[in-house]
Protein backbone atom coordinates (compact mmCIF):
# COMPACT_ATOMS: atom_id res chain seq x y z
CA UNK A 1 0.00 0.00 0.00
CA UNK A 2 3.13 1.96 0.87
CA UNK A 3 3.93 1.81 -2.81
CA UNK A 4 1.17 2.16 -4.38
CA UNK A 5 0.28 5.38 -2.46
CA UNK A 6 3.93 7.05 -3.35
CA UNK A 7 2.98 6.30 -6.86
CA UNK A 8 -0.52 8.23 -6.76
CA UNK A 9 1.64 10.87 -5.29
CA UNK A 10 3.93 10.75 -8.10
CA UNK A 11 1.30 10.81 -10.86
CA UNK A 12 -0.80 13.24 -8.95
CA UNK A 13 1.73 16.05 -9.44
CA UNK A 14 1.65 16.42 -12.97
CA UNK A 15 -1.70 17.30 -14.42
CA UNK A 16 -1.36 15.08 -17.56
CA UNK A 17 -0.34 12.01 -16.08
CA UNK A 18 -2.64 12.39 -13.69
CA UNK A 19 -5.83 13.00 -15.58
CA UNK A 20 -4.98 11.29 -19.07
CA UNK A 21 -5.87 7.82 -19.12
CA UNK A 22 -2.30 7.15 -18.09
CA UNK A 23 -3.25 7.81 -14.43
CA UNK A 24 -6.33 5.76 -14.50
CA UNK A 25 -4.84 2.89 -16.19
CA UNK A 26 -1.36 3.35 -13.88
CA UNK A 27 -3.41 3.41 -10.78
CA UNK A 28 -5.63 0.72 -11.66
CA UNK A 29 -2.88 -1.68 -12.21
CA UNK A 30 -1.05 -0.83 -9.10
CA UNK A 31 -3.86 -0.38 -6.41
CA UNK A 32 -5.31 -3.79 -8.26
CA UNK A 33 -9.08 -2.13 -8.68
CA UNK A 34 -11.78 -4.91 -8.17
CA UNK A 35 -14.78 -4.71 -10.91
CA UNK A 36 -17.64 -2.63 -9.75
CA UNK A 37 -20.04 -4.89 -10.03
CA UNK A 38 -22.48 -4.27 -6.94
CA UNK A 39 -26.39 -5.63 -7.18
CA UNK A 40 -27.95 -2.05 -7.02
CA UNK A 41 -31.75 -3.88 -7.47
CA UNK A 42 -34.05 -1.86 -5.10
CA UNK A 43 -31.98 0.98 -5.19
CA UNK A 44 -33.65 4.46 -7.29
CA UNK A 45 -30.87 6.55 -8.61
CA UNK A 46 -32.01 9.71 -10.78
CA UNK A 47 -29.25 10.84 -13.01
CA UNK A 48 -28.88 14.19 -14.79
CA UNK A 49 -27.28 14.71 -18.54
CA UNK A 50 -27.89 11.50 -19.12
CA UNK A 51 -28.04 11.54 -22.93
CA UNK A 52 -24.58 11.50 -24.23
CA UNK A 53 -20.63 10.93 -22.64
CA UNK A 54 -20.00 10.13 -19.29
CA UNK A 55 -23.96 10.38 -18.32
CA UNK A 56 -24.95 7.71 -20.82
CA UNK A 57 -21.78 5.23 -19.53
CA UNK A 58 -22.88 5.45 -15.93
CA UNK A 59 -26.69 5.24 -16.93
CA UNK A 60 -25.80 1.53 -18.82
CA UNK A 61 -23.66 0.36 -15.96
CA UNK A 62 -25.57 1.16 -13.47
CA UNK A 63 -29.03 -0.04 -15.33
CA UNK A 64 -26.85 -3.85 -15.49
CA UNK A 65 -26.05 -3.42 -11.93
CA UNK A 66 -30.10 -3.49 -11.51
CA UNK A 67 -30.83 0.01 -10.20
CA UNK A 68 -34.30 1.98 -11.04
CA UNK A 69 -33.29 4.98 -13.16
CA UNK A 70 -34.69 8.57 -14.05
CA UNK A 71 -32.67 9.83 -16.53
CA UNK A 72 -32.76 13.44 -17.24
CA UNK A 73 -32.08 15.27 -20.64
CA UNK A 74 -33.52 18.61 -22.02
CA UNK A 75 -35.38 16.81 -25.16
CA UNK A 76 -38.26 13.89 -24.09
CA UNK A 77 -37.38 12.54 -27.31
CA UNK A 78 -33.55 12.05 -26.97
CA UNK A 79 -34.58 10.58 -23.63
CA UNK A 80 -36.55 7.92 -24.43
CA UNK A 81 -34.28 6.97 -27.30
CA UNK A 82 -31.47 6.33 -24.96
CA UNK A 83 -33.82 4.38 -21.75
CA UNK A 84 -35.25 2.07 -25.18
CA UNK A 85 -31.72 1.50 -26.22
CA UNK A 86 -30.10 0.59 -22.50
CA UNK A 87 -33.40 -1.20 -21.99
CA UNK A 88 -32.57 -3.39 -24.47
CA UNK A 89 -29.06 -3.75 -24.14
CA UNK A 90 -29.37 -4.82 -19.97
CA UNK A 91 -32.87 -5.97 -19.88
CA UNK A 92 -33.72 -3.37 -17.17
CA UNK A 93 -37.19 -2.46 -17.64
CA UNK A 94 -36.99 -0.06 -14.12
CA UNK A 95 -35.50 2.91 -16.39
CA UNK A 96 -37.57 6.02 -17.21
CA UNK A 97 -36.40 9.93 -18.19
CA UNK A 98 -37.81 12.83 -17.80
CA UNK A 99 -36.84 16.24 -19.76
CA UNK A 100 -35.98 19.40 -18.17
CA UNK A 101 -32.90 21.75 -18.83
CA UNK A 102 -31.21 21.97 -15.55
CA UNK A 103 -30.80 26.02 -15.60
CA UNK A 104 -34.25 26.44 -15.99
CA UNK A 105 -35.47 26.54 -12.46
CA UNK A 106 -39.28 25.86 -12.94
CA UNK A 107 -38.64 23.18 -14.84
CA UNK A 108 -36.25 21.57 -12.16
CA UNK A 109 -39.56 22.18 -10.12
CA UNK A 110 -41.17 20.36 -12.50
CA UNK A 111 -38.58 17.23 -12.03
CA UNK A 112 -38.73 17.31 -8.46
CA UNK A 113 -42.34 16.79 -8.45
CA UNK A 114 -42.15 13.96 -10.61
CA UNK A 115 -39.36 11.91 -8.30
CA UNK A 116 -41.39 12.49 -5.54
CA UNK A 117 -45.04 11.35 -7.02
CA UNK A 118 -43.63 8.15 -8.91
CA UNK A 119 -40.76 7.14 -6.31
CA UNK A 120 -41.42 6.94 -2.74
CA UNK A 121 -37.48 6.37 -2.03
CA UNK A 122 -33.84 8.07 -3.77
CA UNK A 123 -31.34 6.52 -2.72
CA UNK A 124 -28.47 8.45 -5.37
CA UNK A 125 -29.02 11.66 -6.99
CA UNK A 126 -26.29 12.61 -9.17
CA UNK A 127 -25.59 16.03 -10.76
CA UNK A 128 -24.16 15.47 -14.06
CA UNK A 129 -25.76 17.71 -16.43
CA UNK A 130 -23.77 20.66 -18.02
CA UNK A 131 -21.35 21.68 -20.61
CA UNK A 132 -18.88 23.89 -21.87
CA UNK A 133 -20.18 26.73 -23.95
CA UNK A 134 -18.25 29.16 -26.28
CA UNK A 135 -21.02 31.28 -26.24
CA UNK A 136 -22.64 33.48 -23.63
CA UNK A 137 -26.14 32.31 -23.12
CA UNK A 138 -28.86 33.19 -20.47
CA UNK A 139 -31.69 31.71 -18.99
CA UNK A 140 -35.56 32.86 -19.20
CA UNK A 141 -34.26 35.03 -15.89
CA UNK A 142 -31.56 36.16 -16.85
CA UNK A 143 -29.10 34.06 -15.36
CA UNK A 144 -26.04 32.81 -17.25
CA UNK A 145 -26.51 29.49 -18.66
CA UNK A 146 -23.10 27.29 -17.45
CA UNK A 147 -23.96 28.75 -13.61
CA UNK A 148 -27.79 28.33 -13.74
CA UNK A 149 -27.50 24.48 -14.91
CA UNK A 150 -24.48 23.90 -12.73
CA UNK A 151 -24.81 25.89 -9.69
CA UNK A 152 -28.41 26.72 -9.35
CA UNK A 153 -30.35 24.24 -10.65
CA UNK A 154 -28.58 21.28 -8.85
CA UNK A 155 -28.76 23.19 -5.71
CA UNK A 156 -32.13 23.85 -6.42
CA UNK A 157 -32.91 19.83 -6.90
CA UNK A 158 -30.91 19.07 -3.58
CA UNK A 159 -32.63 21.48 -1.85
CA UNK A 160 -36.27 19.82 -3.00
CA UNK A 161 -35.40 16.23 -2.93
CA UNK A 162 -33.92 16.40 0.75
CA UNK A 163 -36.31 15.63 2.76
CA UNK A 164 -36.66 12.06 0.12
CA UNK A 165 -33.23 11.37 0.16
CA UNK A 166 -32.86 11.63 4.38
CA UNK A 167 -36.07 8.84 4.38
CA UNK A 168 -33.58 6.30 1.88
CA UNK A 169 -30.22 6.52 4.27
CA UNK A 170 -27.89 5.84 3.45
CA UNK A 171 -28.22 8.02 0.68
CA UNK A 172 -25.77 10.19 -1.78
CA UNK A 173 -25.23 13.64 -3.50
CA UNK A 174 -23.27 13.10 -5.58
CA UNK A 175 -21.64 15.82 -8.14
CA UNK A 176 -19.46 15.30 -11.47
CA UNK A 177 -17.08 18.47 -11.70
CA UNK A 178 -14.16 19.08 -13.36
CA UNK A 179 -10.18 19.10 -13.23
CA UNK A 180 -10.83 22.58 -14.38
CA UNK A 181 -11.57 24.20 -11.09
CA UNK A 182 -8.36 24.00 -10.11
CA UNK A 183 -7.74 26.71 -12.25
CA UNK A 184 -10.29 29.00 -10.68
CA UNK A 185 -10.56 31.04 -6.82
CA UNK A 186 -13.74 30.95 -5.34
CA UNK A 187 -16.16 34.23 -6.30
CA UNK A 188 -19.91 35.66 -6.17
CA UNK A 189 -19.68 38.50 -7.65
CA UNK A 190 -17.56 37.54 -10.79
CA UNK A 191 -19.32 34.17 -10.77
CA UNK A 192 -21.31 34.90 -13.90
CA UNK A 193 -19.10 36.32 -16.68
CA UNK A 194 -20.31 39.18 -18.48
CA UNK A 195 -20.19 39.18 -22.63
CA UNK A 196 -17.70 41.60 -22.62
CA UNK A 197 -15.27 39.23 -20.63
CA UNK A 198 -16.89 35.91 -21.73
CA UNK A 199 -14.38 32.61 -22.10
CA UNK A 200 -16.03 29.32 -21.96
CA UNK A 201 -13.62 27.61 -20.37
CA UNK A 202 -12.77 30.25 -17.81
CA UNK A 203 -16.58 30.13 -17.19
CA UNK A 204 -16.90 26.49 -17.09
CA UNK A 205 -14.06 26.40 -14.16
CA UNK A 206 -15.85 29.58 -11.87
CA UNK A 207 -18.72 27.13 -12.04
CA UNK A 208 -17.23 24.19 -11.20
CA UNK A 209 -15.45 25.62 -8.08
CA UNK A 210 -18.68 26.90 -6.98
CA UNK A 211 -20.09 23.17 -7.18
CA UNK A 212 -16.80 21.94 -5.19
CA UNK A 213 -17.70 24.14 -2.54
CA UNK A 214 -21.06 24.05 -2.16
CA UNK A 215 -20.84 20.03 -1.63
CA UNK A 216 -18.44 20.97 1.20
CA UNK A 217 -20.97 23.22 2.67
CA UNK A 218 -24.02 20.51 2.33
CA UNK A 219 -21.87 18.15 4.33
CA UNK A 220 -20.95 20.52 6.71
CA UNK A 221 -24.79 21.89 7.31
CA UNK A 222 -26.68 18.68 6.88
CA UNK A 223 -24.02 15.83 7.24
CA UNK A 224 -25.85 15.25 10.41
CA UNK A 225 -29.40 14.09 8.80
CA UNK A 226 -27.09 11.21 7.05
CA UNK A 227 -27.44 11.96 3.79
CA UNK A 228 -23.55 11.69 2.09
CA UNK A 229 -22.18 14.72 -0.60
CA UNK A 230 -19.22 14.10 -2.70
CA UNK A 231 -17.80 15.93 -5.42
CA UNK A 232 -15.51 14.43 -8.11
CA UNK A 233 -13.61 14.80 -11.24
CA UNK A 234 -13.52 12.01 -14.05
CA UNK A 235 -10.17 13.40 -15.48
CA UNK A 236 -9.63 14.04 -19.40
CA UNK A 237 -12.26 11.90 -20.73
CA UNK A 238 -13.02 11.52 -24.72
CA UNK A 239 -16.94 12.22 -24.93
CA UNK A 240 -18.74 14.40 -28.02
CA UNK A 241 -19.10 16.99 -25.57
CA UNK A 242 -14.69 17.57 -25.36
CA UNK A 243 -14.76 16.85 -29.49
CA UNK A 244 -17.46 19.96 -29.75
CA UNK A 245 -16.33 22.38 -27.22
CA UNK A 246 -12.43 21.92 -27.05
CA UNK A 247 -11.72 20.82 -30.68
CA UNK A 248 -7.76 21.57 -30.20
CA UNK A 249 -7.60 19.80 -26.63
CA UNK A 250 -8.77 16.98 -28.19
CA UNK A 251 -6.80 16.70 -31.02
CA UNK A 252 -3.97 17.27 -29.04
CA UNK A 253 -4.19 14.87 -26.46
CA UNK A 254 -5.75 12.05 -28.90
CA UNK A 255 -5.27 8.41 -27.29
CA UNK A 256 -4.20 10.05 -24.10
CA UNK A 257 -8.14 11.30 -23.67
CA UNK A 258 -9.78 8.81 -21.12
CA UNK A 259 -13.08 6.27 -22.44
CA UNK A 260 -16.26 7.15 -20.96
CA UNK A 261 -15.49 3.86 -19.28
CA UNK A 262 -12.61 4.91 -17.28
CA UNK A 263 -14.36 8.68 -16.50
CA UNK A 264 -16.89 6.97 -14.98
CA UNK A 265 -15.26 4.64 -12.98
CA UNK A 266 -14.86 6.60 -9.13
CA UNK A 267 -18.59 7.76 -9.81
CA UNK A 268 -19.37 4.11 -9.78
CA UNK A 269 -16.87 3.27 -6.89
CA UNK A 270 -19.20 6.54 -4.80
CA UNK A 271 -22.19 4.58 -5.92
CA UNK A 272 -21.97 1.19 -3.91
CA UNK A 273 -18.94 1.48 -2.04
CA UNK A 274 -19.12 1.97 1.49
CA UNK A 275 -15.96 4.12 2.01
CA UNK A 276 -18.37 6.53 0.14
CA UNK A 277 -20.55 7.10 3.54
CA UNK A 278 -17.85 6.87 6.23
CA UNK A 279 -16.79 10.29 4.98
CA UNK A 280 -18.82 13.32 4.19
CA UNK A 281 -18.00 16.28 1.83
CA UNK A 282 -15.41 15.21 -0.34
CA UNK A 283 -13.77 15.58 -3.49
CA UNK A 284 -12.68 12.52 -5.18
CA UNK A 285 -10.60 11.45 -8.09
CA UNK A 286 -9.28 8.00 -9.21
CA UNK A 287 -11.12 6.56 -5.86
CA UNK A 288 -9.24 8.94 -3.69
CA UNK A 289 -9.90 12.05 -1.92
CA UNK A 290 -8.23 14.84 -3.70
CA UNK A 291 -7.51 18.51 -2.50
CA UNK A 292 -9.52 21.21 -3.18
CA UNK A 293 -6.45 23.19 -4.53
CA UNK A 294 -4.00 22.72 -6.14
CA UNK A 295 -2.38 26.37 -6.22
CA UNK A 296 -2.03 29.11 -3.57
CA UNK A 297 -4.46 31.60 -5.13
CA UNK A 298 -6.83 29.68 -5.47
CA UNK A 299 -6.43 28.93 -1.75
CA UNK A 300 -6.43 32.40 -0.64
CA UNK A 301 -9.72 33.04 -2.41
CA UNK A 302 -11.64 30.38 -0.19
CA UNK A 303 -12.82 32.28 2.56
CA UNK A 304 -15.59 31.82 5.06
CA UNK A 305 -16.94 35.20 4.07
CA UNK A 306 -17.11 34.46 0.29
CA UNK A 307 -18.69 31.22 1.43
CA UNK A 308 -21.03 32.30 3.43
CA UNK A 309 -21.95 34.73 0.25
CA UNK A 310 -21.92 32.23 -1.69
CA UNK A 311 -24.84 30.12 -0.46
CA UNK A 312 -26.78 32.99 0.40
CA UNK A 313 -26.60 34.25 -3.75
CA UNK A 314 -27.48 30.53 -5.03
CA UNK A 315 -30.56 30.39 -2.56
CA UNK A 316 -31.43 33.85 -3.65
CA UNK A 317 -31.14 32.73 -7.69
CA UNK A 318 -32.30 29.62 -6.88
CA UNK A 319 -36.01 30.66 -5.08
CA UNK A 320 -35.57 28.30 -2.26
CA UNK A 321 -33.43 26.46 0.12
CA UNK A 322 -33.07 24.50 2.70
Amino acid sequence: MRFAALLDKGLEAPVVTSFSRLGYEARKRIENWEEIDKDLGGAVILLTGATSGIGKAAAEHLARQGATLVLVGRSAERNQNVVDEITVATGNDSITQFPADMGEVEQVRALADYVLSAHDRLDVLIHNAGALSAQRRETVDGTEATVASQVIGPFLLTSLLLDRLEASLPARVLTMSSGGMYTAGLSVSSLEMSADDYKGAEQYARAKRAQVTLNEMWAERFGDRGIRFHALHPGWVDTPGVQESLPVFAKIMGRLLRTPKQGIDTLLWLVSQDEAIEVNGKFWHDRRQRPLHRLPATRKTDTGQRRHKLWAEVVKKSGDGP
